[in-house]
């Protein structure tokens, strides 16, 4: 049999191989997971955002309550605003649960139950 003009030596081939493993290797794992690492990070920041801008809304309707009530909340009533606030962080909390719980994926064992 004639060997072809087109064949490539051994090293070559073995090179032009390892190259391709290589991209590819890239490919499936180096890149996914930098994108992975992207959607962390913003998911991270996101939440720190949502978190201190609601600590700063809480602390803001504490505030109405203590300046904008007049004399209704002062005195032996002083604990009352803060209940309230406390309440409205609860609630905020558990409507955060519940939506974790509706949107979360679902498991085989989710549907045994």
């Amino acid at each position: 049999m004639a060997a072809r003009s087109d064949d490539k030596s051994l090293p070559t081939q073995i090179g032009e191989l390892w190259r391709l493993v290589l991209a590819y290797f890239r490919q499936e794992t180096v890149e996914p997971v930098r994108n992975l690492g992207r959607f962390v990070l913003l998911g991270v920041l996101g939440s720190l955002v949502l978190g201190l801008g609601l600590g700063l809304l809480l602390l803001a309707s504490l505030r109405v309550l203590q300046t904008q009530t007049g004399n209704h909340l002062h005195g032996h009533l002083s604990w009352v605003p803060y209940v309230i606030v406390f309440v409205a962080a609860l609630v905020l909390a558990g409507a955060a649960m519940a939506g974790w719980i509706m949107t979360r994926p679902r498991t085989k064992e989710d549907e045994v139950r």
